[in-house]
Formats: C-alpha cells, sequence, structure tokens
C-alpha cells in the first residue's frame, strides 16, 4: 500500500480505536502530513523504536508498540520454553503515554505466555539494564525518548547481558514484525488477566536497594571535601530519586535540586529540549547555582542514563565541560586512583566510541592500559563487556563517548547517569580538597599530554527532504573528500559503511590530517540530525582552537554547497 492507501486504512477500520480514527480525520486533505504520519513505517532498528507520538505507522502509538512488542514476542519464543519462562523486565520513565506503552507491551508479551516484570513506577534507565542482570531474564524494554523533545517517545529493548540488543537480535525481531501482516494478528489480554495469570508481575524497591547499594559499593575514594556545594536538575524527569539517595548515602550534605525542575513533567516546560548536552538546559540550574554559591551542576536527562556538568570557574562564572573531557578526567581520576590503591587489573580496557575525542588514550597509555574503539552508542561499549566475559582477553573498566555517556564497572550495561553524577561529584569533591577544580585538572592534562579540543555540530535536517539531503551530503564527502586544509593534509579515510574494520558496518566517515587532528561525519540514529565531530591537538590552546576553525570552515563549506 502505498502513503494514501495506509491512511484510509487506518481511518476507516473499526479496529483501530475512535481516538486514534478522530486524530486521523482531523488532518484529512494535509498530504503533506498524511505522507509524513505513513509514507513509511516506524522503523525498528539496533535502538529499537523512537518517533514522534500520533497515529500512523510512522508514529509512536499504541499499534506500532503492540507490533514491535510481539515481534519481539516471536523471537523470545524461538529460543524455547527456558527463554519464555525467563521473561522480559520493563520499565518506562516519565514522558506522554510512557506508562500506558509500558502496560501494552506486558500485556502483549502475557498473552503470548512470557513472563513480565514490570517496574510499578518511572525508573532511570539504567535501572532496567541492572535488573536485567539481576533477575535473568531473557530481554528487557525500556519506554524512553531519552533527551528528544516532549513530542516524541521511544521503545528501547535489551537482551540478557543487560546491554541493547545488536543487529543479530534486532534483525530476528524486525523480520518477526515482517510477517504480521495485520494488526489484527497481534496478541493482546487485559493487564489484569496476565497478573491473575501470574504473567505479570510488578517490580518493587527492593531491585532499587540493591542496585543504589551496588552504586556505592564502586566509589573510588572517600579522602574527599563532602561538603562541596552541588546542584543538581533531574530535568523533569526519572533521576529524581536515584542520584539524590546515592549522594546522600555517600554523605554529600550540600546537595540542592533545582526546584522547578524536580517533579516528573512530561511537557518538560522549564527546559523545552530535556537535554544537558545543551548548555542552555542549566539555565534553571545556573541561577540556582549563584544563589548558592555551588561548585558544581549536574544536570541528568529525562531517562538518567547522561548526565552534564558546568564547573564554577575562577571568575565565579559557571563553565561547561563536554563529554569528551568529562570523560577524560574521569579517565584520569579511576586509573590515578586505582594506580595508587595498586588495583588496576593487568588487563584493564576503557572502551569509547569511534567519534570521541583521544585524550583519554594518552591518559590510558600513561597507565599501560589499552583503549578499544567501538561504533557509537552503548549497546556496542557495553558490547565489548559482554566480548570480554567470554574471551577474559580484558577486563572492562569504564565506557564512554562524547554524548555525555558513561559507564563504570560491570554490574549496568549502559551508560549509567546514577553511577556517573556519583563518581563527578566524588571526583570534583577530592580536587577541591587540594584546592583544585575540574578545570584546573583538566588544563593539567592539556599541559602534560597536548591541546586535544573538540567540537560537535549537529545540523537539524527533518522530514523526507531533510533524510534524502542528508543521503546526498554523506555520498557527496565520499566521492570527493576534503584533502587539504591549511597546512593539515589527508593522510587517511575511514568509511566504516564500506571499509574493512574492527567495528561492524555503519554510516561514519573519519578524515585523518597529517598533524593528529581528523574530523567525522554521520547521520544521528535516534534524531534527524547530520553530526560532524571536529578533533585537533597542539602543543597549545591557540593552535588547537584555530585548527578547529578551519577544519569547521571547510566542512561547512562543503555541506552547504550540497542543496
Amino acid at each position: 500500500m502505498n502513503y494514501l492507501e495506509k491512511y484510509k486504512y487506518w481511518v476507516t477500520n473499526e479496529f483501530f480505536d475512535a481516538d486514534t480514527r478522530k486524530e486521523l480525520e482531523a488532518i484529512k486533505g494535509n498530504e503533506e502530513e498524511i505522507k509524513n504520519r505513513f509514507y513509511k513505517d516506524l522503523t525498528f532498528g539496533t535502538a529499537g523504536l523512537r518517533g514522534i507520538i500520533g497515529a500512523g505507522t510512522n508514529r509512536m502509538n499504541k499499534y506500532t508498540v503492540a507490533l514491535a512488542t510481539q515481534g519481539l514476542a516471536a523471537t523470545i519464543l524461538s529460543k524455547g520454553e527456558k527463554a519464555k519462562n525467563r521473561g522480559v523486565a520493563i520499565a518506562y520513565d516519565v514522558r506522554h503515554f510512557s506508562k500506558d506503552f509500558a502496560s501494552i507491551a506486558a500485556r502483549v508479551l502475557a498473552a503470548n505466555g512470557i513472563v513480565v516484570y514490570l517496574f510499578d513506577d518511572i525508573r532511570p534507565t539504567p535501572l532496567l539494564s541492572y535488573t536485567i542482570r539481576k533477575l535473568g531474564t531473557i530481554s528487557g524494554i525500556v519506554i524512553t525518548a531519552s533527551h528528544n523533545p516532549k513530542d516524541y517517545n521511544g521503545y528501547k529493548v535489551y537482551w540478557e547481558e543487560g546491554s541493547q540488543i545488536l543487529e543479530d537480535i534486532a534483525t530476528e525481531i524486525l523480520n518477526n514484525i515482517n510477517k504480521i501482516k495485520d494488526f489484527s494478528e497481534i496478541k493482546i489480554i487485559e493487564l489484569e488477566e496476565g497478573i491473575e495469570k501470574g504473567l505479570v508481575k510488578y517490580i518493587g524497591k527492593e531491585i532499587d536497594e540493591d542496585y543504589i547499594e551496588k552504586v556505592i559499593s564502586s566509589s573510588l575514594r572517600d579522602d574527599v571535601d563532602k561538603e562541596i556545594s552541588v546542584i543538581y536538575s533531574p530535568l523533569n524527569g526519572t533521576g529524581n530519586k536515584f542520584v539524590r539517595k546515592v549522594l546522600e548515602d555517600r554523605g554529600f550534605t550540600n546537595v540542592f535540586v533545582v526546584p522547578e525542575q524536580e517533579n516528573p513533567d512530561p511537557d518538560f516546560k522549564t527546559v523545552g529540549y530535556p537535554n544537558p548536552e545543551d548548555v542552555k538546559a542549566f539555565e534553571y540550574s545556573e541561577r540556582y547555582g549563584r544563589e548558592k554559591d555551588a561548585d558544581i551542576l549536574l544536570a541528568t536527562d529525562p531517562d538518567c542514563d547522561r548526565v552534564g556538568c558546568m564547573v564554577k570557574g575562577r571568575d565565579g562564572e559557571f563553565i561547561s565541560i563536554n563529554g569528551n573531557d568529562i570523560g577524560a578526567l574521569l579517565v584520569n581520576y579511576i586509573l590515578s586512583t586505582r594506580y595508587e590503591l595498586g588495583n588496576i587489573p593487568q588487563n584493564a580496557a576503557i572502551v569509547k566510541s569511534i567519534v570521541t575525542g583521544d585524550l583519554s588514550k594518552a591518559i590510558a597509555e600513561k597507565y599501560n592500559v589499552k583503549v578499544i574503539e567501538t561504533l557509537t552508542g552503548f549497546k556496542h561499549i557495553c558490547g565489548k563487556a559482554n566480548e570480554f566475559d567470554k574471551t577474559k582477553e580484558y577486563t572492562f573498566l569504564f565506557g564512554y563517548e562524547e554524548s555525555i555517556g558513561y559507564v563504570y564497572d560491570t554490574f549496568v550495561r549502559d551508560k549509567d547517569g546514577v553511577i556517573s553524577s556519583m563518581l563527578i561529584v566524588e571526583m570534583a569533591a577530592y580536587y577541591k580538597k587540594q584546592g583544585k577544580t575540574l578545570l584546573d585538572i583538566l588544563e593539567e592534562l592539556y599541559n602534560e599530554h597536548g591541546y586535544y579540543l573538540n567540537k560537535l555540530i549537529s545540523i537539524v535536517l527533518e522530514g523526507i527532504e531533510g533524510s534524502e539531503r542528508i543521503e546526498r551530503i554523506m555520498e557527496s564527502f565520499r566521492k570527493e573528500p576534503i584533502t587539504e586544509i591549511n597546512d593539515m593534509k589527508l593522510i587517511k579515510t575511514i568509511d566504516y559503511l564500506k571499509d574493512e574494520t574492527d567495528t561492524p558496518r555503519s554510516n561514519v566517515l573519519k578524515y585523518f590530517f597529517d598533524d593528529n587532528s581528523w574530523y567525522a561525519v554521520r547521520p544521528s540514529g535516534t534524531e534527524p540530525k547530520l553530526k560532524i565531530y571536529i578533533y585537533t591537538r597542539g602543543d597549545n590552546r591557540t593552535l588547537s582552537e584555530k585548527k578547529i576553525i578551519d577544519i569547521e570552515k571547510k566542512v561547512m563549506d562543503k555541506i552547504e554547497s550540497v542543496k
């Protein structure tokens, strides 16, 4: 069926509820809107589903959630009786329809005879990963759109190791989804029936307590300034109780929560775009931080798997530290502390993404620790931890990527804003006791290893036209790469879609120059964006900053030439 035929099918078929059909009736005659909603099915990829909430095949709604879950159910059933009985853990965040979508997923799984462990309220995404490992479930689902705007929701699938599914399982699920020819084929029962049959079981506070205890046990040192002043914002998401509880139990006495952003709000009215990677998300925190004379500001995204940070500078103003630099600071703090304590494993490894900076490599080399690169996304980063479990080649110590995602230790197999918040506060408190800030330590690292500076550019290109333009831009870079930027000469290109590398295939282009600078271009996997990552290294800040400006100009000129 073409998009108009699909629209007619949805708007006239009484299988779809009255509210859905009414919503679609309201766009009758608006061909562009109909096309956007029906020109394709919401793609099930290795990140699961993510899209705008609404009626249509290319939207997040109870029908597309049920369809994906039926595909997951068929995949689990193909693994045998034991997999079915191990069951699926389900968590959800604060977004519109998150609780409803979680309930629908539970009802579909239960209708297929699969045991479900459903959280009784909102929870951070990393807790879902921990729960899978704790309960030994075959799979897990979290309903979240992470840091996307309020109109979005999503559906992420995890496998038995506690990490997000990789290509093999995603392909199985997608194949099973494609076998379903009509929504009426999806099995579903009422939640109460699932509970009565013993197939749906609620998860309460006991898992929370286990997880918090485990997080606290992963702290590195206690000789820190416990009176450090911290402003924390959960950005109206799921992190509030967990981050506060961990910091409280660790003995930090001056943690203040931004009151306007403390409680759940699916509309994110105080922030709009709830992404702590964007300094605008810290507007309320900065105001409150000046009032409380805070040392650092922390904010977690709505599902609390990522954390952003600002630090008070010498002039009293708050300065944002990007994900590359927080990652490098954490690598330095973890390795220097464990070196001091004499407990760095002989085969320790740090894992980072291919678009994350190289300062951590220089730091790790000092401690004889291996840095391994993977494709973007924690499904790949924690996929390495899963791999190490089997091969014993390395011991996974820390994983991170430039988009403010970090995880320490292995009891969670996804980025974790709770663990990371604790370690950032502990790290800042340790250096405060020495009279230093994180900015001072970062400068020390630059002086020791070179000025590794970076810049991320995100170009929003929405809809069908945007998607097609992104394809044209990627093709232009593939066919005619920039070979020279001032004195910098291109010496190496990696096309992760075509070249043989140690990573799976992915639509990423990476260009290396003869002065240790490089840049990468890739479409976002979860948002309608083209991302450009620029990295330079210089003997001083001025030189490194100039290289960023030069690379950015050349790259942006090329992008703008592609219409």
